[in-house]
């Protein structure tokens, strides 16, 4: 969806102050679409992964796929996670235990390379939370898009997780959202878009880009009662901490 002005919505982003573009890899053939990206733009860093909703492309040998290319990549400063990986039992008929035996394969991977993990979870924040606590990743990581309760969002806490918020917390009716950004602090909060899925309110209908970012900030500022400032110096320390970026 980008294909046609990905270098003018990266300048865009870049002089609206967003300094870190995270693109994901979600199978194994755009993996060298993400990597050659973030090899051509200072701004932009590559996950790799194999993502839940694309199960039936992914085969057995992607996971081994995927320890080459980390292997290969190891100590690039460009690679900065594992993912997008996770569970997702709101599709239609999810194959569970298979996405289980991947999410765990991917895990292992993350603490064999010493990275963090962007997860992806829908209708699963208990199985996810229970095999984190299995893992105990040394890096942890984000959960994406997160939008469960407060007591989903204490558990990811106390296994070190930060929580990834973006567009669909702007949204009026996102009222448990809301209840849960008041409660949370500003150590667990790393902002992003999920572009082009999930634009903020007011921009229903149309394609998310990163340079919507400090317009997601302020909503959520303004949601949290804290100064946007405040909170996107937050996002972004707790984004460099994680990725250990300087």
């Amino acid at each position: 969806m980008f294909d046609d002005d990905r270098a003018q919505v990266i300048a865009r982003a870049r002089n609206a102050g967003v300094e870190r573009i995270v693109v994901l890899g979600v199978h194994a053939a755009n993996w060298q679409r993400v990597w050659q990206l973030a090899c051509d733009e200072p701004s932009v860093h590559a996950a790799l992964g194999l993502h839940p909703v694309f199960l039936e492309e992914h085969q057995d040998a992607h996971v081994q796929q995927l320890r080459d290319w980390l292997e290969r990549l190891r100590g690039e400063p460009k690679l900065c996670a594992v993912g997008e990986i996770g569970l997702d039992y709101y599709i239609d008929n999810p194959d569970i235990e298979r996405q289980q035996r991947l999410l765990e394969a991917q895990l292992a991977l993350a603490a064999d390379f010493s990275l963090p993990v962007l997860l992806h979870v829908r209708r699963a924040h208990a199985p996810m939370i229970a095999t984190l606590k299995r893992y105990k990743l040394e890096r942890s990581g984000v959960i994406h898009a997160f939008s469960g309760s407060w007591e989903e969002a204490r558990e990811y806490l106390r296994l070190g997780f930060r929580l990834g918020l973006g567009g669909a917390g702007t949204w009026p009716q996102a009222q448990r959202m809301h209840r849960v950004l008041r409660q949370l602090p500003l150590e667990a909060i790393v902002l992003e878009t999920d572009a082009p899925d999930i634009p903020p309110a007011g921009h229903a209908g149309e394609r998310n880009s990163p340079e919507l970012l400090p317009e997601i900030c302020r909503r959520l500022a303004d949601l949290k009662g804290i100064d946007a400032h405040a909170l996107a110096a937050a996002s972004y320390r707790n984004s460099c901490e994680l990725f250990g970026w300087r």
